[in-house]
């Protein structure tokens, strides 16, 4: 009768460890990608920085003064503070701006409705970065009647940390920023906006 190898329990247990510390690896990287899909779970349901994080949010606005945007060649300039003690819309636009040409009929009409109401609130546009044709041409075409101002060199939209288009900001009377929507305004946004300043 032939005895045994030697190294059979061996290899018998050789095996054995190989399939335990398979076993302990996949348990590692399981646990491990457990941990890492928690945790990007829990970024992606934390809530986004809300308004309160802008810096001009509760802070004075700055002032400025810009030409208005006339047909004729009237140089009349506007400042903000021309506006003390009244709510004041900011809203910064461009005629090449395609979500701009979307919001300045909302912004038209709710002027005219405000005003209709006699309630005292500035509307006030600021054309950012376009030739005066351009500009006047895109406020005829769409009828706008309240002010409009150029900023032709951006320094007034670099005083409001505007970096996209259209962007508006609502003042309160006190001439502190209450909010900023930097986006393209729908009616419920600017209505709730409104009755933060009003």
């Amino acid at each position: 009768m032939p005895e045994p190898p030697e190294n059979a329990p061996v290899n018998g247990s050789v095996r054995t460890n190989k399939r335990r510390r398979r076993i302990l690896i996949f348990c590692v990287v399981s646990l491990f990608n457990v941990g890492l899909l928690a945790l990007i779970l829990t970024q992606l349901l934390t809530p986004a920085p809300n308004a309160a994080s802008d810096p001009l949010v509760g802070h004075p606005a700055p002032n400025f003064s810009l030409a208005m945007l006339r047909p004729d060649s009237g140089k009349s300039a506007l400042s903000l503070s021309n506006f003390k003690g009244k709510p004041v819309v900011l809203n910064f636009w461009a005629s090449w701006c395609a979500p701009c040409k979307e919001e300045i009929p909302l912004l038209e009409s709710t002027w005219k409705h405000v005003q209709a109401q006699g309630k005292d609130v500035v509307f006030l546009g600021i054309d950012y970065q376009d030739s005066k044709n351009d500009a006047i041409s895109f406020l005829q075409l769409y009828g706008i009647t309240y002010p409009i101002v150029l900023d032709a060199d951006g320094s007034v939209a670099l005083k409001f940390s505007v970096t996209s288009l259209p962007q508006t900001i609502f003042i309160n009377q006190n001439g502190t920023v209450m909010s900023r929507v930097p986006r393209e305004l729908t009616a419920q946004v600017l209505s709730s906006n409104l009755q933060l300043i009003m």
